[in-house]
């Protein structure tokens, strides 16, 4: 009798399920021993499945051979920054970055040595060392939610989990304001008072992490309105009762604590990419999912019109409101500083891009190297450019910043076909999340760097990751698979619009 080979991933999966959990608490992440613990342990999983492999214990999956362009973009790009830490001729560091060169000149003059004969791409290897760390453990993160998340039922464990760490990221940090506690992680606060950071430090990244995982609750609900068929009155009377006592209401719940989460932390493009997102992938989800029942429709709207005009105006959209109107970044006729300088960051570090164009400055470094293109119009220090696109640019070159915008893009290609050509209402609510997840990448990135914060940069890769998984994992019934294993007999047919590939 033909027996499907034992899958015994399950310890890893709840391994990465837990690392989810943990890993915005200690300040995301951001602290050397939490960010170093978080990469060892992903390491130690990665090491874990393929031992299992090796034995013959799990399979590849459809999800993560299909994903072979993404895995080999994020393979490019740890390469890419590992070249960056590599002792390279002096001459050929002047070919590739003549500003590198030069720098390396300058910092061996000042201190009265000579040139050395081999230099680096990266003016600040140490950091870069950090950043390849980290690169490695993201892009094994992704390679491991591809080939753990290998039934339905772990597919809507890992959403769930999301949406959970979510809602007590924003319970959290909303009591904290309310109550006047005003405590982070562990110890009092002492900046961003009167606003909700969880157990973040900046408020803009509680936001960040809140429209990731709101994504992610909004796509499990539309995956949980679709199929059903309401005929009679009796039908509909129970189709009432489930949506006000079943899941759904519990789940309808946690998007609502979240939002409160969100509007609290007074993140002024956090909350505009939030609702952005809504109404652009909203729309697109309805023309692309094609037989989409009315309770979609009904639920995105009730998303902007209750949680903004309600729930808004109680816990402070207003307030929200004021500081996007009061917003300003230009100067004023006498000269005077900007109210907002984080567009004068990215503005002031566009010299710094044309210094670096290929290269860039090495992984990690934006913090040494952008002082020297400090401007008048800026205050203090800045060891982050408040823009995703300018610092990965500048740190990585045109060749980083290619590789990891081919991973978004291919993400939201596989999102996007999950949502057209699926028919499973799981597969195409994952899809709907991933996409709006994508699109509130994309806005949020222009004006703060969310992907800097470990946590959010890990739990973003693991969201890309599921669009390749949406748009591949086959449905099936649980029923049906084990009558024709007892029978000896292989599993019926796929039905009609939906991948041949067999899951392991």
């Amino acid at each position: 009798m033909p027996t499907q080979p034992r899958d015994n991933s399950a310890s890893l999966y709840l391994g990465l399920l837990a690392l989810l959990v943990l890993a915005p608490l200690p300040k995301g992440s951001v602290p050397t021993w939490a960010w170093t613990l978080l990469v060892v342990a992903l390491c130690l999983l990665s090491t874990g499945w393929v031992l299992l492999w090796l034995r013959g214990r799990c399979e590849l999956t459809p999800a993560f051979r299909h994903a072979r362009w993404a895995l080999l973009a994020l393979l490019l790009w740890c390469l890419w920054v590992g070249l960056q830490l590599v002792a390279l001729p002096a001459g050929l560091v002047q070919s590739l970055s003549p500003k590198a060169h030069e720098t390396h000149g300058l910092a061996a003059a000042a201190l009265g040595l000579p040139l050395p004969a081999r230099l680096t791409l990266s003016l600040d290897p140490h950091a870069t060392l950090d950043f390849l760390l980290k690169s490695v453990a993201w892009s094994a993160a992704f390679a491991l939610t591809l080939l753990l998340v290998n039934s339905r039922q772990r597919l809507e464990l890992l959403l769930q989990t999301l949406v959970i760490c979510g809602m007590l990221q924003a319970l959290y940090g909303s009591v904290m304001v309310l109550s006047g506690l005003e405590y982070g992680f562990i110890v009092k606060k002492v900046h961003n008072l009167g606003v909700s950071t969880g157990t973040y430090v900046n408020r803009n990244h509680l936001a960040g992490y809140l429209n990731l995982c709101l994504a992610v609750g909004i796509g499990l609900m539309i995956a949980r309105l679709g199929g059903e068929s309401v005929h009679t009155w009796r039908q509909r009377l129970r189709s009432v009762a489930r949506l006000l006592l079943g899941e759904k209401a519990r789940l309808r719940i946690y998007l609502i604590v979240m939002v409160i989460g969100l509007v609290l932390t007074r993140s002024r493009m956090g909350n505009t990419a939030f609702f952005a997102g809504t109404l652009i992938v909203g729309a697109l989800g309805l023309l692309l999912m094609r037989g989409a029942p009315r309770s979609t429709m009904l639920f995105l709207a009730s998303l902007v019109v209750l949680d903004v005009l309600i729930v808004g105006t109680w816990f402070g959209v207003d307030q929200v409101a004021q500081r996007i109107q009061g917003t300003e970044v230009s100067t004023n006729a006498e000269n005077v500083l900007p109210t907002e300088d984080r567009d004068e960051v990215s503005r002031a570090a566009l010299p710094y891009l044309k210094d670096f164009p290929v290269t860039g400055s090495g992984g990690g470094s934006f913090y040494v190297v952008f002082p020297s293109y400090h401007n008048e119009k800026l205050n203090g220090f800045y060891d982050f450019a408040h823009n995703d696109y300018v610092q990965i640019a500048a740190e990585t070159g045109v060749v980083g910043l290619l590789l990891c915008g081919a991973v978004v893009l291919g993400a939201l290609r596989q999102a996007l076909r999950a949502m057209r050509l699926r028919r499973d209402a799981l597969m195409r609510g994952t899809g709907f999340g991933v996409t709006m997840a994508i699109c509130w990448l994309l806005i949020h990135s222009s004006v703060d760097f969310n992907l800097q914060m470990p946590a959010t940069s890990f739990t973003t890769t693991v969201i890309l990751a599921l669009a390749w998984i949406a748009a591949s994992l086959r449905r099936e019934s649980a029923l049906g698979t084990r009558r024709s294993q007892v029978a000896g007999q292989p599993s019926a047919a796929p039905a009609h619009g939906q991948p041949s590939s067999m899951c392991p």
